[in-house]
């Protein structure tokens, strides 16, 4: 190339860019008023707690009160029927836990049943798995409020517990893991060195799949943690609500946010609910923060066929 065809390469790229700016600039624009978006409310729950009602109306929106403010918002929710918000946090923890820890168990022995042993009516349980995960939660909720009080167990922690196991998204994406991510001639190599199905489970499938788990453990305590309408219908006794359900019934019972209650002799305002959010949000962001680096693998794994 010469030097006056390398001017004119140079001349036509500095025409391009110049043209392309201003899509550029659009482009950036918009993405950073989406991100300002979701950035600002966030950002907004963790700054209200620390402020005293009038501080939240008269303070800059973004603006920090003082740590002290945490305190007097747990202290003023901890009035409220007298400190049961503990005893809902507690709650959803334990509920949720067993049913993080049941759901994985399914969801990966169903997924490995399905890809890679030669079970009868496979194809019926796949076909019955997806018909399950597209149908919404919500349509099961008149059936399984039917099932639970006919067991005897309406109003008990096991009518929130026993549906939450139901996993039929994990049994599928355990199928999709195992179908495509172990190569099939692993399975059929530990069986000719006579290993059977469970024996190809644990000592292939299992040790690989720790990024599968990840994503199981995530998905299903998001899903369980705040899930708000199936223990609204299954349960009535305040000693085994969930968190969820719990601050539906404080809010409901706020003037804040249900002006209908009138004077309210409990100081529970803005700084308070605001507190009552992030006690909803932080677990999701620490179980997050603990298994990213699972997640990340099982995606990238799951996302490249052997």
């Amino acid at each position: 190339m010469t030097l006056t065809e390398a001017k004119k390469v140079t001349v036509r790229k500095k025409k391009i860019n110049a043209k392309a700016l201003p899509a550029k600039t659009l482009a950036w624009v918009v993405m950073v008023a989406f991100a300002l978006f979701s950035v600002i409310p966030m950002t907004w729950l963790v700054l209200a707690p620390s402020k005293t009602q009038v501080g939240l109306q008269e303070d800059p929106p973004m603006s920090f009160g003082t740590f002290q403010g945490y305190i007097d918002a747990w202290n003023n929710l901890m009035l409220f029927q007298d400190g049961r918000l503990v005893t809902w946090l507690w709650n959803s923890i334990w509920y949720t836990s067993i049913q993080v820890l049941v759901a994985c168990l399914i969801a990966i022995l169903g997924g490995y049943a399905l890809a890679a042993t030669r079970m009868p009516f496979r194809k019926s349980m796949l076909i019955t798995t997806l018909v399950a995960m597209i149908v919404p939660q919500v349509a099961f909720v008149l059936p399984l409020f039917v099932e639970i009080t006919t067991l005897g167990l309406y109003d008990t922690a096991w009518a929130i517990i026993l549906p939450g196991t139901f996993f039929p998204f994990g049994v599928f994406l355990s199928y999709i893991y195992f179908s495509t991510t172990i190569p099939h001639d692993l399975y059929e190599a530990a069986r000719i060195d006579g290993s059977g199905d469970w024996g190809v489970f644990f000592r292939i499938a299992l040790p690989l799949s720790k990024g599968l788990i990840g994503m199981l453990a995530f998905f299903s305590f998001q899903v369980n943690w705040i899930n708000f309408f199936l223990p609204y219908v299954v349960v009535n006794s305040g000693e085994v609500l969930t968190l969820p359900v719990g601050l539906g019934i404080l809010f409901s019972s706020t003037p804040a946010l249900n002006p209908q209650v009138g004077a309210n002799v409990l100081p529970i305002r803005g700084p308070e609910i605001a507190l009552a959010g992030l006690l909803i949000a932080i677990p999701i962001l620490l179980i997050f923060l603990a298994s990213s680096r699972l997640l990340v693998r099982g995606v990238l794994a799951g996302s490249v066929k052997s």
